[in-house]
C-alpha cells in the first residue's frame, strides 16, 4: 500500500457473496478470501477502522428460493444464515493475518458470534478490531445492500465502499457496450433518476437521506481496496446533494 495519508478514519466495506467465489461457480475460493483479508489488513495497518457487510450470493439468495415456490420470509432467513457463514470464513482469513476481528449478527447465534449491538460494534472499531456484520438487517425483504447502508450510518462511517466487478459506475453495461462512459462522480439524485444499478433503491435512498457518501470500485483489481482509502480517483464517488 502507498504511504499516502488515508482519506477516511472509519469505513464500511460492502462485499457481495459472489466476490468470494473467484472463478468458481459456488462457495468460497480460499485464495480470493485470503487476498481480501490481506488487503483489509493493509487498511487497518494504515489506521483506518473497518466494518464489513457480506452478501450470500455465493451460496444462495432468499429471493431465488422464493421464486422457486418457497415462502419468502423462510428463504430470506436462510439467506441471512448464509451470510453468517461467509462472515465466519472472512473472520478466519483476517485473523490469519494477525488482525483482531469480530462477527456481529443481526440474528442471535450465540454459539458462533456476537449479537449486533451498535455501541459494542463502535467500541470494537475504536479498539482497532475489524467488525463483520452478518445476517443482513435481521429482517426479510431487505437486501444486504440495505444492510450495508444501514450499518454504515449506524457506526458513523465516513464512507460506504461497495466492491463490484467493474471499476466504477457507467451509463450502460461496460461488458455489453464497449462505448459505455464511466462516471467519476455522481449525486444520489443522478443515480435514482438515471436508474443506474449501483445498489437497490432502498439502500440508495437511505444513503441519500442520511448524507452517506458512497464509493464504487473493482475488487478484482488487486490492490484497489487499500488504494481506494487514499486515492479519490479510484472508482466512482456518489455524493449527497448536487455535484457542484
Amino acid at each position: 500500500m502507498t504511504q499516502k495519508k488515508p482519506i477516511y478514519k472509519r469505513v464500511l466495506l460492502k462485499l457481495s457473496g459472489e466476490a468470494l467465489m473467484g472463478d468458481q461457480s459456488y462457495g468460497i475460493d480460499t485464495a480470493i478470501i485470503a487476498r481480501i483479508a490481506g488487503e483489509i489488513k493493509q487498511i487497518v495497518d494504515a489506521g483506518v477502522e473497518v466494518g464489513v457487510v457480506i452478501g450470500a450470493g455465493n451460496i444462495f439468495r432468499g429471493q431465488g428460493l422464493a421464486d422457486s415456490g418457497m415462502d419468502r420470509v423462510t428463504g430470506d432467513h436462510m439467506g441471512m444464515l448464509a451470510t453468517v457463514m461467509n462472515c465466519l470464513a472472512l473472520q478466519d482469513a483476517i485473523e490469519r493475518h494477525d488482525v483482531t476481528c469480530r462477527v456481529m449478527s443481526a440474528l442471535s447465534i450465540h454459539q458462533v458470534c456476537e449479537d449486533y449491538v451498535r455501541r459494542r460494534a463502535i467500541r470494537h472499531l475504536e479498539k482497532g478490531r475489524v467488525v463483520i456484520f452478518g445476517a443482513g438487517t435481521g429482517n426479510p425483504f431487505f437486501t444486504t445492500d440495505s444492510a450495508g447502508s444501514l450499518r454504515a450510518i449506524e457506526i458513523n462511517a465516513d464512507v460506504l465502499i461497495k466492491a463490484t466487478k467493474v471499476d466504477g459506475v457507467y451509463d450502460s453495461d461496460p461488458v455489453k457496450n464497449p462505448d459505455a462512459v464511466k462516471f467519476d462522480q455522481l449525486s444520489y439524485d443522478d443515480v435514482l433518476q438515471r436508474g443506474l444499478g449501483v445498489m437497490d433503491a432502498t439502500a440508495i435512498v437511505l444513503c441519500k437521506e442520511q448524507n452517506m457518501p458512497l464509493r464504487i470500485f473493482n475488487l478484482n483489481n488487486v490492490g484497489d481496496l487499500p488504494e481506494v482509502i487514499v486515492n479519490e480517483s479510484i472508482g466512482t464517488s456518489i455524493i449527497p446533494g448536487d455535484k457542484s
